[in-house]
């Protein structure tokens, strides 16, 4: 999969551009508060279905406009594909192929992209908020019910939580009505727990294997997953749950809110077998951060036939020469979309994108292996 052509009208600081897109590394190259980020957000949109950096749509309107518009041509799936969004004055409209897509939902998977920032080099020492929506971002892309078993679990938890904080104040809650709400996230904490421990099974061995290339064979990496439950049989896991949820409601109740379940769960790092968080030195971080998301690329393609879109958003700066390097030799048969304040000078034969004031001006350099 790779991405032809990226459009955008009134987005962030972009009045109106088009950038082309070829397989390898592309470089978008510029100064900060340019625009960089801003095209790897758009692009990134179609693989999330939202923006990694704003909180609501509306935050990425140009300012003085009403809306936006952004869209994308690429190839996947064995054909070329088209992906748009608008949004007007708060109404939301979505295509793919040109044919309207009625939901959200209908759009992710489409188009499938790793996203590589900044922050993510803390996700190892931060809680582990970051570390679930790693996982499930990454879940979505390949699995189009996953998003749903989302959606419906936090309904159910917002519902859930709403009498656990009527009943602490004080006020009437039926207890049966409370064991229905657990007994409908019993049955949907079963469906997440299943895929991501399915996920994080097929992602660890890719992971481990980067991390040997990364580390000259040094240090081992192992992900696992940290959930209330254990086990592979679905009935066994949904009981589980169920006695989970039936058994703490005091708890809960004198709470106000639900202590267990998909919400509170983490991906477990470790590296030569002890804890990443508590004990890797800050160079073993970013090695482990820098596998993992190679590795769900490498699972991608596993799942799906297909590479996804790899999107660096000036991360590179943060690596060491001989990790640099390492990256753009992986990237050697994928697609690469990064941004960059430097030139770079290890890279004979890149595409690169010059970027001012959302402005883009393309230079196209032919790679030469000689």
């Amino acid at each position: 999969m790779y991405i032809k052509r990226f459009r955008a009208e009134n987005f962030r600081n972009i009045e109106s551009c088009e950038i082309d897109f070829y397989p390898g590394v592309n470089v978008l190259s510029g100064k900060n508060a340019q625009g960089k980020t801003n095209a790897l957000e758009g692009i990134y949109y179609f693989a999330r279905g939202k923006s990694f950096r704003a909180a609501k749509d509306a935050d990425m309107v140009r300012f003085g406009e009403n809306g936006f518009s952004i869209g994308i041509s690429y190839h996947g799936d064995g054909r070329d594909q088209t992906l748009s969004y608008e949004l007007t004055e708060g109404t939301r409209t979505r295509h793919r192929n040109g044919v309207r897509l009625s939901k959200l939902s209908d759009m992710i998977g489409s188009f499938r992209a790793v996203l590589f920032h900044p922050e993510h080099l803390q996700i190892i020492k931060a809680g582990p908020d970051g570390r679930r929506e790693l996982l499930n971002v990454a879940i979505s892309q390949s699995d189009k019910s996953y998003l749903y078993f989302c959606t419906e679990y936090n309904k159910i938890l917002e519902n859930r939580n709403y009498l656990l904080k009527t009943a602490q104040k004080g006020g009437y809650v039926d207890q049966n009505e409370l064991l229905a709400w657990g007994e409908k996230m019993a049955e949907v904490a079963t469906a997440i727990y299943l895929r991501r421990k399915k996920y994080v099974e097929g992602l660890s061995p890719f992971a481990e294997e980067l991390m040997k290339e990364i580390s000259s064979d040094r240090e081992r990496l192992s992900l696992s997953y940290v959930a209330d439950v254990t086990g592979e049989c679905e009935t066994e896991i949904k009981e589980a749950y169920r006695r989970i949820f039936s058994q703490n409601l005091p708890r809960e109740t004198a709470a106000g809110c639900s202590l267990f379940g998909i919400h509170r769960d983490d991906l477990e790092i470790k590296i030569n077998g002890v804890s990443a968080r508590q004990f890797a030195s800050q160079g073993q971080q970013r090695s482990s951060v820098h596998a993992i998301k190679l590795a769900e690329g490498e699972y991608s393609h596993a799942l799906t036939g297909e590479y996804p879109v790899f999107l660096f958003d000036d991360v590179l700066s943060e690596l060491d020469e001989g990790r640099r390097q390492f990256v753009l030799r992986e990237m050697k048969e994928k697609q690469l979309i990064l941004t960059s304040c430097e030139a770079l000078e290890e890279d004979r034969g890149y595409h690169k994108i010059s970027v001012d004031g959302g402005s883009y001006v393309f230079t196209h350099r032919e790679r030469t292996d000689g």
